[in-house]
Order: structure tokens, then sequence, then C-alpha cells
């Protein structure tokens, strides 16, 4: 039986996860010359987005280190759980998967914890090794 489109799509984006996985798991993201690009927003501001250490942090849990995962990026590491649960949950039950007020509720969050992580002394800052 050949492949739909839709399979070998799901297919092809499960190799590209498990490929990017491998390699952040292997590559240290916390030290220069990572292949991933920088993030633009701290480019253009010098400040940390939501997700700044989002690489740092997953490369930190497949290595088995959650203490540093935390401190890269506690946001994405109990929210992408929690998001996720819930959106499996709603779609399971047939309902509209990000409502207006889920929306909002996600994009306050995440501009509020933009705000937080960049307060001077704020303890959670993504770790970075330079050479």
């Amino acid at each position: 039986m050949a492949l739909k489109t839709a399979q070998y799509s799901a297919i092809g984006t499960g190799a590209v996860l498990a490929g990017s996985l491998l390699y952040i798991g292997l590559a240290d993201p916390h030290r220069p010359g990572f292949l991933f690009p920088g993030c633009p927003f701290r480019m253009l501001t010098g400040l940390n987005c939501p997700a700044c250490g989002g690489l740092r942090m997953t490369h930190d849990l497949l290595t088995g280190n959650v203490g540093a995962a935390v401190v890269d990026n506690v946001f994405l590491l109990v929210g992408l759980p929690i998001l996720l649960t819930w959106l499996v949950v709603r779609w399971r039950r047939g309902q509209k998967l990000m409502p207006t007020a889920a929306t909002v509720t996600v994009v306050a969050a995440a501009a509020l914890w933009t705000v937080v992580r960049n307060w001077p002394g704020f303890p959670l800052v993504p770790t970075f090794i330079g050479v």
C-alpha cells in the first residue's frame, strides 16, 4: 500500500526532529560554534526572550542535567509540558485547540517571563560557556 503525502510528511518531520534532538544532545549549545544561529531578539535588544536558553535546556535534559535545564529556561521546562498536555486533552475532546483567552494567556505569560528574566540580579540566566 502506497504511503500518502501526509504519512510522508509525518515521517519526514519525525526524522528531522530526531536528527535535531540527536545533534542537540551530542553537540553542546553552551559553547561557541554551535550550529544553530543566535536568538534574533537577543541580537537586536541584548535581552533574553522567552525562548532564550531553550536549546541549552533541551541539551541539558538530553544529557540528564535537570538542574542546569531549570537555570537555562524554567519557563519552557515547566510551561511546554503543561501546554502540550492541555492541547492534547482539548484535541481529544474535539474542542478548539487555542481559544482567544488561551492565546492571550500564553502571550501574556511569555511577556511577563521576558520582563522578569531580564531584571538585574535575576538568578536564572541562560548559561553560555565562552572560550
